[in-house]
């Protein structure tokens, strides 16, 4: 897990607070003790605890505190804390008899998986509030720079012209896409656990469904209507997303990096950091953590997705596995949303640079469209063998490949006839498409 120790030097880098709260010791014994006074609250309603006890049960968890500290040793002795934290809940309990009905009939995964998904919840919609926020400020600057043109890049070649504010919908498309995937595998996170031992409720007997539907109602989650303890997928695709989402932003980052370097200086970045030996320097950070976060979730994504192995009823190793690897990647996603979040208002694009190399390198940005213009009064590969010609002089030094085709095919005006708004295509339509969606999406939202 992220060590703590690790967060005086780089957590304001790496790590984001709120999530690494809901993954401490202290939330997860909060969470697990919410848990269990619930269960005795619905246990006494179904008749199977007395009344009496369910309600010292909640009187006792109401007024002690126990910190990670006391039940560190039993949680090493025993694999799971919860046996250690019953003990400590009994031992502080005034009615020795009373407190035998706490934690009846529930196993430890019971408590702790429960626990899970009442922190996940509040993961989850603190989550959504940022990822809403990013995509509304990617919507606003697609929307301001639509017409912004620029040079299309492939393999880190010019190709054609584009817009900026299309490059800024192509980050922005797949958030609201990730966003959609949140809404369908989040009923599959936030459910309750109520099995037993070995899955079957059997100390429950018949009430055990009722109970376990009358605990979901009590904490607000969702009722599985059978045992999930070894049924690891919907954490597993937590994961996944999970890795899909920082992968996504920091598509956005590799692109600010590029665009951001000296020898292209096509996107300034306000607050940008600092060199201790080069003052020259505006070095990407922001972009910078967002590729390596990224690439840490990746790897810890494949671990809980390796969890889902899950040997029979239940399997210490891969649910240790799980403990390891969803609070890093959990608490790297946070900190990738809350980097997205004071980034995008940060991106200054700089017109002139742009045009600049729109114009240059010969202007063969324009060889495809010329090649298709010329393919109107020739066969077509006749007409690609003439642009190619005109491309490598062009590239030696010997003119502009426009003007150079003006020389051999005059009268057409090429430079006014490739260089105009057509030569975007679809690009500026594409990114206020995007604005519009987004636009139409936040009634929905809000």
């Amino acid at each position: 897990m992220t060590s703590p120790a690790r967060y005086s030097l780089y957590g304001a880098l790496l790590v984001d607070p709120e999530t690494a709260d809901a993954f401490s010791g202290e939330a997860e014994i909060a969470t697990m003790l919410k848990v269990e006074a619930a269960l005795a609250r619905v246990q006494a309603r179904h008749g199977v605890i007395p009344a009496k006890a369910a309600e010292a049960i909640g009187a006792l968890i109401g007024r002690v505190r126990i910190a990670p500290e006391e039940i560190a040793a039993g949680a090493a002795r025993d694999g799971v804390p919860v046996p250690a934290l019953v003990a400590a809940l009994r031992q502080a309990a005034d009615d020795p008899e009373t407190s035998s009905w706490l934690h009846w009939g529930a196993t430890s995964q019971d408590i702790m998986d429960t626990a899970l998904a009442l922190r996940l919840r509040d993961v989850i919609a603190l989550w959504r509030a940022r990822l809403d926020r990013v995509i509304d400020g990617l919507a606003d600057l697609a929307e301001r720079h639509a017409d912004l043109a620029m040079t299309g890049r492939t393999y880190g070649q010019a190709a054609t012209p584009t817009s900026f504010g299309a490059l800024v919908a192509s980050w922005g498309r797949p958030l609201l896409r990730h966003r959609q995937r949140l809404d369908a595998l989040t009923p599959d996170l936030l459910r309750v656990s109520l099995s037993g031992a070995a899955g079957t409720l059997s100390v429950l007997g018949s009430a055990g469904p009722g109970i376990r539907a009358a605990l979901a109602a009590e904490l607000g989650l969702g009722d599985p209507g059978a045992s999930w303890h070894a049924e690891r997928d919907g954490i597993a695709a937590f994961g996944q997303w999970m890795g899909g989402l920082t992968a996504s932003l920091a598509k956005m980052g590799e692109d600010l990096l590029a665009l951001t370097q000296s020898d292209t200086a096509e996107i300034r970045l306000a607050g940008a950091g600092g060199s201790s030996t080069m003052p020259q320097k505006q070095n990407p950070v922001a972009p910078s953590v967002l590729v390596a976060l990224a690439r840490h979730v990746q790897a810890l994504s494949g671990e809980m997705t390796g969890a889902v192995v899950h040997r029979l009823q239940r399997d210490g190793s891969a649910w240790f596995s799980e403990w390891l690897a969803l609070p890093d990647a959990a608490i790297a996603t946070g900190r990738s949303l809350t980097l997205a979040l004071d980034l995008v208002p940060a991106i200054q694009p700089d017109a002139e640079a742009m045009a600049r190399h729109l114009a240059g390198g010969g202007g063969v940005l324009y060889a495809e469209a010329l090649t298709f213009a010329l393919a109107e009064r020739m066969p077509r590969p006749d007409a690609a063998r003439r642009v190619a010609a005109l491309c490598r002089k062009a590239l030696a030094g010997e003119g502009d490949l426009l003007a150079l085709a003006e020389a051999e095919f005059p009268g057409e005006g090429w430079q006014a006839r490739l260089t105009g708004p057509a030569t975007l295509g679809l690009a500026p339509a594409e990114a206020r498409a995007f604005s519009l969606q987004v636009q139409r999406e936040r009634p929905a939202q809000s």
